[in-house]
């Protein structure tokens, strides 16, 4: 149905969730997410909008253009990151702040792998698999032809393979991992730890130089059982809940009431493979106290 005028508040809060989710697919930080769809909603306010006949596809397409042109100069200061980059996390539960349309292409273990595509392959990626754009508007965002878009979303989709194909546990296994690998870190149980984790187990944390942590990944069962018991030890947190981040459970450790670290997971036949420790202050900022 064609729109008359400009654009209403009601219009654009029905269709805010799509901006949004768009944006953050390409830039992985709710912030520059929440910029840009405020910026979509300043500029989209402005206009004429009585031709347009798709509003959401016209919404996202700004959305995509200006989280391009952010991506591109973001990518030299994630250059200079100090340590391993974790993105931003994004409530996705009962307590979430900002509605985002929901897929496994928002997940934490998806965005960290989209995070070493180039920008035109992540907004090739992102309109294409998660909106369903044709090439042709692909390539009015990308400024390239159909066929050129159409190849980095191919090139994008294998990198990504890998992340889908992985088996993945259920909501349920992976919240008992976790609690259960924060009570054996709390009472410094090693054996418990390393039976909760796979053998070949990766540590990546990201304290982003604003916090203390391993600037590399850690490998190896004992090592990183050995890693959680220190560091429980050395921060001497007094609490923690469980959130849904990123559509899958995370457990958000506090001290004092402040968030010190957020942990995901990666779960294969009831053992970790990945664990992600998320330290940086500035991402843990949106997580809330308690």
């Amino acid at each position: 149905m064609e729109l008359t005028g400009t654009l209403t508040e009601t219009d654009w809060e029905s269709h805010r969730p799509a901006v949004f989710g768009a944006a953050y697919r390409i830039l992985g930080t709710v912030a520059d997410a929440e910029d840009v769809a405020q910026e979509v909603w300043l500029r989209s306010a402005a206009e004429d909008v009585s031709e347009v006949r798709n509003l959401r596809a016209w919404l996202v397409t700004m959305a995509a253009r200006m989280s391009f042109n952010v991506l591109k100069s973001a990518r030299v200061r994630r250059e200079c990151y100090v340590g391993p980059w974790l993105p931003e996390p994004l409530v996705t539960g009962p307590d979430a702040s900002v509605g985002v349309l929901m897929d496994d292409s928002v997940g934490t273990a998806m965005l960290v792998v989209m995070e070493t595509l180039s920008p035109a392959e992540r907004v090739a990626l992102v309109l294409h698999d998660v909106f369903d754009f044709p090439f042709a508007r692909i390539a009015e965002v990308l400024g390239g032809t159909p066929a050129a878009g159409r190849k980095l979303a191919s090139r994008a989709r294998a990198r990504v393979a890998e992340v889908r194909e992985r088996p993945r546990a259920s909501k349920a296994e992976t919240e008992r991992v976790l609690k259960a690998f924060k009570a054996a870190a709390d009472a410094g149980d090693i054996a418990e730890l390393v039976g909760l984790l796979d053998p070949d187990a990766v540590y990546i944390a990201d304290g982003g130089g604003k916090a203390t942590a391993a600037r590399r990944p850690v490998h190896g069962a004992e090592t990183i059982a050995l890693l959680a018991v220190g560091q429980i030890r050395i921060r001497r947190p007094d609490a923690f809940r469980i959130l849904e981040v990123n559509g899958h459970p995370a457990l958000v450790t506090y001290s004092g009431g402040e968030p010190v670290w957020l942990d995901t997971v990666e779960v294969a036949n009831g053992r970790i493979t990945t664990f992600r420790r998320l330290v940086n202050p500035e991402k843990l900022a949106r997580v809330g106290h308690i």
